[in-house]
């Protein structure tokens, strides 16, 4: 499977996840077919602000729930900020309601 392929796929379950909730990397990773490509998904999310079509990419988290990406969106609280605003409870980096939130796409779709 090419890159491009896996990524695509990464954000079209991506797009699925709802507001208010947050899934993580691994999630996707076995959802696509792929259980050992957390890390590719991680690329995937990094990426996904090309996209044209909008990608929640700050719904994708560690499987500890800690904001692992957060660098990678514009200012330092924005990944943090637009999960609060859907209602996550967050504290040092980490949803402390992670397991209320988490949205596994294996048993939801």
């Amino acid at each position: 499977m090419s890159d491009t392929g896996f990524f695509d796929k990464v954000y079209q379950v991506t797009r699925l996840i709802p507001q208010g909730r947050v899934t993580s990397y691994g999630a996707l990773a076995r959802y696509v077919g792929s259980p050992q490509s957390s890390r590719m998904v991680g690329y995937a999310m990094n990426g996904s602000s090309t996209q044209i079509e909008f990608v929640p990419a700050h719904r994708v988290v560690n499987r500890n729930g800690e904001l692992t990406g957060k660098h990678f969106f514009d200012g330092s609280n924005t990944m943090q900020e637009l999960l609060e605003c859907e209602g996550a409870i967050i504290e040092d980096n980490t949803i402390l309601n992670f397991k209320d939130i988490f949205w596994n796409p294996n048993t939801e779709l």
